[in-house]
């Protein structure tokens, strides 16, 4: 449990680095209300790896909500701006609006369902190039080029929507 906990502190800490403050959503916080998901989830878990990437998209899915949460109030309520992706964060050193992203991944996946599943499991799911490959049934070379389209398609639609 020890080595899971580990795993899990790491893909939260990845998904919450360069967030802007304001946020009331830690390290910690995001674990356990993802893992509050997981429970409920009627999942076939098919290996570590597939596990820590629905993990991984259980944050994603927290921090969507959360933001979105936020949007709603009266008060205060702008989005929530996240850097999620090294890779995607813009020049300014602001973050990315986890909301936006996820909604460019949505398109995303309605163009090309692989490239989605290669940036959720790579980014933010920590896993490698070969772990992603052999999640996907893909070479690592494609898992490359996939990342790559996605990354500069991700980035035109965030771009875009400004």
């Amino acid at each position: 449990m020890e080595v899971v906990y580990a795993e899990l502190h790491r893909i939260a800490a990845r998904q919450l680095r360069g967030e802007q403050t304001g946020n009331t959503v830690d390290t910690t916080a995001l674990i356990h209300e993802a893992f509050l998901r997981l429970v409920d989830a009627r999942v076939d878990w098919t290996d570590r790896n597939h596990f820590f990437a629905v993990a991984a998209r259980a944050m994603r899915r927290v921090l969507v909500d959360h933001a979105k949460s936020r949007r709603r109030q009266k008060r205060g309520g702008g989005a929530i701006a996240v850097s999620l992706v090294e890779e995607l964060q813009q020049r300014d050193g602001n973050g990315i609006d986890v909301v936006g992203l996820d909604e460019a991944l949505t398109r995303l996946a309605a163009h090309d369902e692989r490239k989605a599943q290669a940036i959720e499991l790579h980014f933010f799911g920590g896993l490698s190039y070969e772990e992603v490959a052999t999640a996907t049934g893909v070479s690592p070379a494609t898992v490359d080029r996939d990342l790559r389209f996605a990354k500069a398609w991700l980035h035109r639609e965030l771009q875009d929507s400004r």
